[in-house]
């Protein structure tokens, strides 16, 4: 098993979350992460995230890396392969915090 799915099984559940909108300062919605097949992961990621640190700042992006763990590593040699952890790699990078609004499931 691999390290990022081990993170996986310590963070919060997601099944109440149709996904959760990413926004900048203005409160332009950039990007949803959707609760599907291929996203998952990545949801749980922000959404703890989110919950631990009330927005997705340069300090959450660098937690969000750990928790990626060796896909980290795979979206820096790699760039474009995994856009969720390049958006993070790039948070830290401009030094840009993003807002966080949950689309919950019904």
């Amino acid at each position: 098993m691999t390290q990022f799915a081990d993170n996986l099984k310590k963070l919060p559940g997601i099944s109440h979350l149709a996904a959760i909108n990413l926004l900048d300062a203005e409160g332009r919605v950039l990007v949803a992460i959707e609760n599907k097949t291929g996203s998952q992961g990545s949801l749980a990621v922000y959404n703890h995230l989110a919950q631990t640190f009330g927005a997705i700042t340069p300090e959450a992006a660098r937690k969000g890396l750990e928790l990626f763990a060796e896909h980290t590593e795979d979206a820096r040699a790699h760039p474009g392969k995994h856009p969720n952890i390049d958006r993070l790699l790039e948070l830290i990078e401009n030094n840009v915090t993003l807002r966080i609004k949950h689309k919950f499931a019904f």
